[in-house]
């Protein structure tokens, strides 16, 4: 049953002028809704139907929906005559990159880009400029962009990536046609939370860098084991490889400081993005000057290009400037009330769960959250694949968004919480979820 007549009717239309009827084609799931209006914690698709909001764009409208400040100041920059001149310095950038480097220690210098996937392209560049290495390890499972170094090994059926390779690496598995072979043959993904076999590949290869998100927060929220991210920290000194840290997704949604202040560990350098302009456009690559310094280095071998008209887009980095103000304001409490509002949910989930029949691990930092259908917190993408019910995370989510609860459609992806969400809509997530548990388990269906 369509549920969503106009929206597969846009979808349709659409396919008529772009291939596949969307521009960003993991925007695609079934159902594919199509959605018209947001504000603060709620959006409504074309049908007219409200939903409390968990999706919030992949996580970047971390405020909300339409934040009031936020787009006040994208308005104020537009009505005051800004200017896109492809010229010169801007005082609106060089503002962003000082209150950027305040809000985030652990980083010395920034340069933006428009794209998180832009972001992590050019802290691959600086690695392998910076080491005179070509080979860059990744983690299965995660997400860090388009592009041909990490387009690959995302969310890879077991049957699809193959064994392990040696001492923990797999097969490039690509998640695009077009990556040639010699380039695929640069990319080593390892398992999330496994030191020896990334010790093990650094003997074996020239390793320019180590690239992963710190929290494995495409597949969920899978967390870093104790002493994994230090682990890291000590073989890139060890063996002159750079640490990355994708924090696209943990950056500002945990802590104005990054992941990374929650940690401990500091990266070389790592990529921002969602979160830092509350869904504008834009990222983030930072870390340490003598990296960073790559971008002007005096030897013309070794400079790393960054280039882009659109970086620093007026509108975009009014946006930026107003969330850091507001992420960082002890007048709004942002991370205390989400911290609050997480916790809640939380025990909520687990209170609900446990009068089923079925196993469950309620994964959470601070406002992001995946429910498991595993009896344990999961290690990493493979510990997942083998133990989570596939069949009943699609089915729970499906009846969650007919009872008007939005998260992505698509088994152990996030859902986000919002700092306009209230205890409110807290509380009718737990209700509508006590609702469609009981729909679920009432069918006697078997879920895999």
């Amino acid at each position: 049953m369509n549920n969503w007549p106009k929206s597969l009717s846009l979808l349709e239309r659409n396919e008529r002028w772009i291939p596949g009827g969307v521009v960003s084609l993991n925007r695609k799931s079934n159902p594919n809704i199509c959605f018209s209006k947001g504000r603060g914690s709620r959006v409504w698709d074309i049908e007219g139907n409200e939903y409390i909001d968990y999706q919030a764009g992949f996580a970047a409208a971390f405020l909300g929906h339409a934040d009031p400040d936020v787009d006040g100041a994208v308005v104020e920059t537009i009505q005051h005559g800004s200017v896109l001149m492809g010229a010169g310095p801007t005082e609106k950038e060089g503002a962003f990159a000082k209150l950027f480097c305040a809000c985030v220690p652990t980083v010395e210098k920034i340069q933006i880009t428009t794209t998180g996937s832009e972001a992590t392209y050019h802290a691959i560049r600086i690695a392998r400029a910076a080491t005179g290495k070509d080979h860059i390890i990744v983690m299965q499972g995660g997400y860090n962009g388009w592009h041909n170094d990490v387009a690959g090994n995302v969310i890879s059926s077991l049957s699809d990536v193959g064994a392990r390779v040696d001492k923990g690496e797999y097969p490039f598995d690509a998640l695009s046609a077009g990556i040639p072979l010699s380039h695929q043959s640069l990319v080593h993904p390892v398992n999330f939370n496994d030191l020896d076999s990334i010790a093990f590949l650094v003997k074996q290869y020239p390793v320019a860098c180590v690239l992963l998100e710190p929290i494995l927060q495409n597949i969920g929220i899978v967390k870093p084991k104790d002493g994994y991210l230090q682990g890291l920290r000590k073989l890139a000194d060890d063996n002159n490889f750079l640490l990355v840290f994708d924090e696209v997704k943990t950056g500002f949604r945990h802590a104005l400081g990054g992941y990374q202040s929650i940690c401990g560990v500091t990266p070389d350098l790592s990529s921002f993005g969602k979160a830092v302009a509350n869904g504008y456009p834009m990222g983030v690559i930072g870390g340490k000057a003598k990296y960073m310094d790559y971008f002007v280095h005096p030897e013309k071998s070794k400079r790393v290009l960054i280039a882009g008209t659109f970086n620093a887009h007026p509108a975009t980095t009014a946006a930026a400037i107003a969330t850091l103000e507001k992420l960082s304001s002890p007048d709004h409490n942002v991370y205390r009330h989400i911290r609050a509002l997480g916790e809640t949910l939380e025990e909520g989930l687990k209170t609900i769960l446990q009068k089923f029949d079925c196993p469950f691990y309620v994964a959470r930092e601070g406002s992001a959250f995946c429910v498991y259908f595993m009896d344990h917190a999961p290690a990493d993408y493979h510990d997942i694949a083998r133990h989570h019910l596939f069949d009943l995370d699609k089915a729970y989510r499906l009846g969650l968004i007919e009872c008007g609860i939005f998260n992505f459609p698509l088994p152990i992806k996030q859902g986000s919480i919002s700092f306009a969400h209230t205890i409110r809509d807290i509380e009718e997530t737990l209700e509508k979820t006590n609702a469609t548990l009981q729909r679920l388990f009432e069918k006697k269906t078997v879920y895999k």
